[in-house]
């Protein structure tokens, strides 16, 4: 066993037992390179990292290999799940001088931290025009034994432009329409309206592009906005990418047609693409954008929910295959069939029947002759209104084919699960499990949000409530700080939380928490650090507003400031998101598919965002809360309470605000101004469309 032994990390155990003398990030291991005058080799992967796997079997575990690695360096691997950091810092550095990046990441650098040459995953032998990871190896050693003058000026260039890299927004302006017509625009000429998404492949569930495209929908009314959301999740819940067993999204499709995914499922995605779906339904109602949230929301829970009422980050690409006789892992081994794999489970008939349903053909649209299963575009005609299946004749049938495959996938040796808690990605789950579960009325769902939250506030927490960890696991707090996405996430999970309840504590928590953000991460010209102002000194502090796999912290924080500023009527949150959506005003239009965000949130700024008061109890103020919640003005804002409640003084939204003629009653105000309050929900859903 190496250094790794004792880490938290589920990636970084997996790799504890390797022969190279793994060290994890920290000033020892550089101490330990500049004692022995050696390059530190820096591996940054995760868990469900398939190709990090691959380069482990081939390198990591070899026995020669490790060996050069152990003279000539000394090996530092990182999780970039619990340092984010680390990971931003050295992967725009292997981006600028490659033009691409990915995991593994693999990069070597001197004693001091400063990166001088670059590359992601190294074959053990030469392909494909790259050279063997034995080579670079030898390579690096030869230019740090005969050429260190060269690699010193390489290692300084590098490390002076990295650190000169600085956003500054003069004169920070938010988007207006103009630039939410312009992103509209760009979104469209990238639109694949004949099989959903954006650009070509590899295609990734575009979740954060969606959330603006329906909040431009809402507060413009334009259709075709709405119809690339339609086109798009359509598209998605029938491809490959969607367990159609289980429900659940995989990371992304190696195609352009949604057919064969990448089968890592991560929790961020899931937790995004739950609330898209749901957002659909409140906008639509279409009825298969409610199965795929509450299916995705299930999944969720069923298989990510820990003992301790978080959510493991992630399910494994690989498993291991039942038809590998030696017991060898292969990617997506769990998930995918063949024609008589069908038969088998279901006889003959059902077998048959099940292929044309879910598109597994002799050949196969996976390797091996195995298909991955979807609900290919012929399925469509007939289709029944409840749901994904093949048509109301033989709904139940289907049903029923679905069970018994998902029973009999469960026998198959499942993925491995990364079980360490993120901060932000539960963030995220507590949204979505709180919407979904009020949207239709699945208190479970609810009950789950709130278990998350719980852990987030316990072993996440410290210094009074103001300080986040970056993950825990067995309910046990990691080392590392949290980073801007973990306060705007988990603020922001904390404010739909407290809309769906009306528990006041959870509004509390997150002003907290974004009280450390302004004081903590926040520039005097309004921008933003992917780091606290007393985090670990990197070669560079961190800095991005593009949205990628996550929402930025920096829009994800521009966002829940938006929000809290509305609940409180507090300025100062108000101008920091509105300073903070600078930079969006800048990007909408050049690069929208990587800004989908933080145009969500300027969205809500356009709209206002609206702010509901619901004030009383029973049937009739429930009616009015539900009422509120299903409003798809963009950012809206729900506070409920019984009017004198103590909660009211500690809402300012709810203050001053009583029953109208001794009925529960709703006060709906926007841009500063406020509407009379209404009693019933035909009133209250036509001041919130106006």
């Amino acid at each position: 066993m190496n250094r790794l032994a004792d880490s938290q990390s589920p990636y970084l155990l997996q790799h504890a037992s390797n022969p190279v003398d793994w060290w994890p990030w920290g000033q020892a291991a550089f101490d330990e390179a500049k004692r022995r005058n050696v390059p530190v080799l820096l591996s940054v992967g995760y868990s469900a990292c398939h190709w990090c796997h691959v380069m482990a079997r081939e390198s990591f575990e070899d026995e020669e290999t490790a060996r050069l690695v152990n003279a000539d360096f000394v090996a530092v691997k990182v999780d970039r799940e619990e340092r984010p950091d680390v990971d931003a810092v050295y992967m725009e550095a292997v981006q600028a001088a490659t033009g691409q990046g990915g995991w593994p990441m693999t990069v070597f650098l001197t004693p001091d931290a400063r990166p001088f040459y670059f590359g992601t995953y190294f074959p053990p032998g030469p392909r494909h025009g790259m050279p063997s990871f034995r080579q670079v190896l030898e390579g690096v050693r030869t230019a740090w034994t005969d050429r260190r003058e060269e690699v010193d000026d390489v290692a300084g260039r590098i490390s002076r432009d990295l650190a000169a890299r600085t956003i500054s927004v003069d004169a920070p302006r938010p988007p207006g329409a103009e630039e939410m017509g312009a992103a509209l625009l760009g979104l469209t000429r990238d639109f694949d309206a004949v099989r959903g998404g954006f650009g070509g492949a590899p295609k990734f569930p575009p979740s954060m592009a969606l959330e603006f495209l329906l909040r431009h929908h809402a507060r413009t009314g334009s259709d075709g906005a709405l119809e690339m959301v339609r086109v798009t999740c359509e598209a998605m819940r029938r491809g490959g990418i969607y367990d159609q067993l289980g429900g659940g999204f995989a990371r992304y499709s190696v195609d352009a047609e949604w057919v064969v995914p990448h089968f890592e499922k991560m929790l961020y995605d899931n937790a995004l693409l739950c609330r898209v779906y749901a957002h659909l339904w409140r906008s639509t109602g279409a009825d298969e954008a409610r199965v795929v949230a509450l299916e995705t929301a299930d999944f969720m829970v069923r298989e990510l929910g820990t003992a301790e009422g978080g959510f493991a980050s992630a399910l494994d690409a690989d498993s291991e295959d039942p038809q590998d006789a030696a017991g060898g892992h292969a990617e997506g081994a769990y998930y995918v069939w063949t024609p008589a794999q069908l038969a088998e489970v279901l006889g003959e008939e059902d077998g048959v029947r099940a292929a044309r349903w879910f598109g597994v053909t002799d050949s196969g649209t996976f390797e091996g002759g195995a298909s991955v299963l979807r609900l290919p575009e012929e399925q469509l005609e007939g289709e029944g209104e409840a749901g994904p299946g093949p048509g109301a004749a033989e709904g139940e049938r289907f049903e029923d084919v679905r069970r018994r495959l998902f029973e009999a996938r469960a026998q198959r040796p499942r993925p491995e699960r990364d079980d360490k808690v993120v901060t932000a990605w539960n963030g995220l789950a507590v949204a979505a499990l709180a919407e979904t579960g009020a949207y239709f009325e699945r208190p479970d769902l609810v009950e789950a949000a709130r278990r998350a939250a719980r852990l987030l506030a316990g072993p996440h927490t410290h210094d009074e409530g103001r300080r986040l960890m970056r993950t825990s696991r067995d309910g046990t707090p990691g080392t590392s700080e949290g980073v801007l996405e973990d306060y705007a996430d988990v603020a922001e999970g904390y404010l739909t939380l407290y809309a769906v309840t009306g528990e006041t504590e959870w509004l509390e928590r997150a002003g907290t928490l974004l009280g450390t953000v302004l004081e903590r991460f926040a520039a005097e010209d309004g921008t933003l650090y992917d780091t606290a102002d007393d985090a670990e000194r990197l070669i560079r502090r961190p800095q991005d507003p593009t949205d990628n796999a996550v929402p930025s912290g920096w829009n994800a924080a521009a966002g829940a400031l938006l929000s809290y500023a509305a609940y409180t009527g507090d300025h100062r949150y108000r101008e920091a998101a509105t300073r903070a959506l600078g930079v969006v005003r800048e990007l909408a239009g050049r690069v929208p598919r990587f800004i989908g965000w933080g145009l969500a949130v300027g969205e809500a700024l356009l709209d206002g965002p609206r702010e509901v008061a619901v004030v009383g109890a029973g049937a009739e103020g429930e009616v009015l809360h539900r009422a509120a919640l299903l409003s798809s003005a963009p950012g809206a804002v729900v506070a409920v309470g019984a009017p004198g409640a103590s909660g009211a003084a500690e809402v300012p939204l709810l203050a001053d605000r009583g029953l109208v003629d001794g009925r529960p009653a709703a006060y709906v105000c926007r841009g500063f101004v406020c509407a009379a309050p209404v009693t019933d929900r035909e009133a209250l859903e036509a001041a919130l469309r106006t």
